[in-house]
């Protein structure tokens, strides 16, 4: 993991060993511009943090290097003892986060901090793209279980695990994917395959086949041939079943018009008194699809979500706008042996960097409703507010102790919740106000 870098992180290392520059400095993990909507969730840092404080360089690896032959022997030679020796500050994962706002800093030597870029902006863009996105969905459930289904459609081994990570951060009730239940005590859930049915003789054999499996955990498929006929013989099973001290649980629908069949699936079994048997949507969902559907009155208790999820797609599915599925959070120098230092692009001003290692203040209603955040240089406190970034590394060591998963959901949920409405909607979400401080703005400008 050790050359989870990008090539020029070992060559700047190289260029800076050459003149032994040790300075001190202060890079800010932020994002400039939200994707979609007009918030962000924070998330990830668990596994940036671990990289950090395990990254080591082993003989192997520095043979390797050396076989290239571009990186010299004493600069890879003082690899072989590296170890973080600096401090990082963030924001606790689970965080409501807005544009040009600081969300990690990272001081330390100017050649180790550059080695972190790469996994950081790997691990934070996609698992705080994946967490929002997550909690969109769960928004727009109104109160109905959203459950991540997008492992297979993930980019990669990795991301498939990361996602329902992020998603169960974002408010995901569960997951399919059995091992990020056992990394993350995450819930997993599943119900069946086409597979399962089309192999049996009949689609009421293989329900028959499953309840008896699981009498008091079933969740029929019922649109491998007809949905409508699949709800017939769901209810004759769950009939069955309770003749014999069991319950159907759910059916499920994965494909055709959701609100027409969930509708006309809903009146059958209310009409053969299966009123307790919950309906499953899936099939291509988000957050608009969902919105429309219960708007619409669905009755749909709970929402399985995989592509648009696992993937963080930017697009609105309605109107078919969008842009690319990534987050494009950056990592920039933005304080060298204590001055304040920036990027400012003559060609690009977009892609200038606030300059000064910050703090973001947040500052709240007599009712806890969130209002505005300060952004401050980090030695220029403000009366009011709560500061956000807490210590995680000081001195090389663990200073923060790392909630489980569940805690920092709650959290999620209770920030979320003191977020007005007003910042949280789907379509025309009006921007929440972020403020620099005058000494900041000064420098800035």
């Amino acid at each position: 993991m050790a050359l989870f870098v990008d090539y020029y992180q070992l060559t700047m290392g190289q260029a800076d060993f050459n003149v032994q520059n040790d300075t001190v400095i202060t890079a800010n993990y932020y994002v400039r511009e939200i994707p979609q909507g007009q918030y962000l969730i924070a998330a990830g840092l668990e596994q940036v943090i671990h990289y950090i404080l395990n990254l080591r360089f082993t003989d192997a690896t520095l043979d390797w290097l050396a076989e290239r032959g571009d990186l010299r022997a004493d600069y890879l030679a003082s690899l072989r003892d590296f170890h973080f020796d600096g401090s990082v500050f963030a924001v606790p994962e689970g965080t409501p986060v807005f544009p040009n706002e600081p969300i990690i800093n990272v001081t330390g030597r100017s050649r180790d901090v550059q080695l972190f870029e790469t996994y950081l902006l790997c691990v934070m863009n996609f698992q705080t793209l994946i967490a929002t996105k997550a909690s969109r969905m769960v928004e727009s459930a109104k109160g109905r279980p959203v459950f991540d289904f997008g492992a297979r459609r993930a980019h990669g081994r990795d991301a498939g695990i990361l996602a329902a990570r992020a998603a169960f951060i974002g408010g995901a009730s569960g997951t399919s994917l059995v091992l990020a239940g056992r990394y993350f005590d995450i819930p997993y859930v599943g119900t069946m395959a086409h597979k399962f049915i089309s192999e049996r003789p009949t689609e009421l054999e293989a329900f028959r086949d499953y309840a008896t499996a699981f009498p008091n955990s079933t969740t029929l498929l019922i649109d491998t041939y007809d949905t409508l006929q699949g709800a017939r013989n769901a209810c004759i099973v769950a009939k069955e079943m309770a003749a014999r001290g069991a319950q159907l649980r759910a059916v499920r629908l994965d494909s055709g018009a959701l609100l027409a069949l969930s509708k006309a699936v809903r009146h059958m079994l209310d009409a053969e008194g299966l009123n307790y048997v919950q309906i499953i949507a899936s099939h291509e969902l988000d957050e608009f699809q969902i919105d429309l559907l219960l708007k619409n009155g669905a009755p749909i208790d709970s929402f399985g979500v995989g592509t648009r999820l696992a993937t963080g797609a930017n697009f609105n599915s309605l109107t078919g706008e969008g842009g690319t599925s990534a987050l494009g959070g950056v990592y920039k120098l933005v304080e060298s042996d204590g001055k304040p230092v920036g990027k400012r692009s003559q060609d690009e001003p977009a892609k200038a960097t606030i300059p000064g290692k910050k703090q973001v203040y947040r500052v709240a209603d007599g009712d806890g409703g969130y209002v505005k955040d300060c952004v401050t240089l980090w030695d220029e406190p403000i009366s009011e507010g709560q500061a956000l970034l807490v210590p995680i590394i000081q001195d090389g060591a663990l200073v923060y102790a790392f909630p489980n998963l569940h805690d920092i959901q709650a959290r999620t949920a209770a920030a979320l919740e003191r977020l007005p409405d007003s910042h949280k909607g789907f379509r025309e979400a009006e921007p929440y106000l972020v403020e620099l401080h005058p000494t900041l703005r000064n420098l800035f400008f």
